[in-house]
This record gives C-alpha cells, structure tokens and sequence, in this order.
C-alpha cells in the first residue's frame, strides 16, 4: 500500500501564510494555516495506507490526528526536503502540502493506484503544484527543481516524463498563499474548518474597516 505524506509548517505567527497579513494580522494568518492543515490531516487520514505521515517543519500540536508518524524535514531548499520525504518510504509513496484544505479522499483515490501511472502529479493553480505520487521514490526526480515560481509545476511535470514514467494527472487545486486565494478555497469548500474560520476572521476585518 502507498504511504501518504503530508509535509507542513508548524502554524505559528510569523513563519507560516505571511502573504495573507494583511488583511488578516499575522495571528490570524497563523489560525488560517493551522485550520488548513487539520483539514488537510483530516482528509489524508480518511484514505487508506500503509503509512500516515507529517513530515514537520517545527513541533506537533493538538491538530495533529491520532494515527500519523511524525518526521522532522531534512534541511535546505524545498526541492531537497520534498526529496528526503520521499527517501523515508520504502514503497510506493504519495505526498500533498497544507495549503489544500479542500482536498477530500475522493481526490487523492486515484492516486493510490499504480497499475496505470508510475507516478502521479497534481497541479496546482498558480503553476505549482500539490501532489506528487511516485510509484519507486527517487529524489533524484525532485532535486534541482526551482521551487515557488510560475513555472515549477512544468518543470517537475517534464522532469517525470523525461525519465520514462507514465504521469496520471489530478484535478488543479488553488493554494492558499494570497488572500484572494483563501476567500477562494473557503468557498469552494464550505463544510471544512478552514471556510467557517476565513468567514469568521473575514468579518472581523470588514468589521475593523468599517
């Protein structure tokens, strides 16, 4: 079975979602991230595998499920701690960020399967991307990617296909970096934690604006 991997920030004021502050102040951003990420735990650990993992950039808190294997991140650049997540599997492995809190089990189902795709790739809306699935993990499919520009998703996607894989491919999903991005998402998935939470918070502001 494939191992799910969700790697994250430690939501804390500061150092996750600055690009949402303002509107929102640097506490609020944080509580944004931090429902992101519960919603994201959430779904992964509604999906079968052999193993559930955060791989965690600072320390768990009272969001993180029963059930997940914790793992620090490996330091450097995005491209050489995305590999080093994929280096802890020893089999097929898929891995998301916390920046998709709509994401659901019927989302990532596809991408548990291996019969028909080497690897699995979900792009994402602002030329990223949100998962990646690799049937044998190999860093060496990872490092040296450009992480965080316009083009990095292309990038990663052609790095796949170069290497002979068959690629399936996910639906696009938005990121939360911007504001605009979460007024998005919290409306496109209006059931999770995250959307009650930007509707709340939203109003706060509008409320101090006024």
């Amino acid at each position: 079975m494939t191992t799910l991997l969700v790697i994250a920030k430690q939501p804390l004021p500061g150092r996750v979602k600055t690009r949402l502050a303002p509107p929102f102040t640097p506490v609020q951003a944080a509580s944004l991230a931090e429902a992101a990420l519960a919603d994201t735990l959430a779904a992964v650990s509604r999906v079968p595998a052999a193993r559930h993992v955060l791989v965690l950039d600072g320390a768990p808190g009272p969001w993180l499920p029963a059930g997940f294997t914790v793992l620090p991140q490996a330091t450097g650049g995005l491209d050489e701690r995305l590999a080093a997540a994929f280096v802890s599997c020893d089999g097929p492995a898929l891995l998301i960020g916390m920046d998709t809190p709509q994401v659901t089990p019927e989302l990532l189902a596809p991408a548990l399967s291996w019969d028909r795709a080497d690897a699995w790739f979900g792009p994402a809306a602002d030329g990223g991307f949100w998962a990646l699935g690799l049937a044998v993990p190999d860093p060496a499919l990872l490092l040296g990617v450009a992480m965080s520009r316009p083009d990095t998703g292309a990038v990663q996607f052609e790095r796949l296909r170069a290497a002979g894989l068959r690629v399936g491919v996910l639906p696009v999903l938005t990121d939360v970096d911007t504001a605009e991005d979460a007024r998005r998402v919290a409306a496109e998935a209006p059931g999770t934690r995250f959307a009650a939470l930007h509707t709340a918070l939203a109003a706060e502001t509008a409320g101090v604006g006024a």
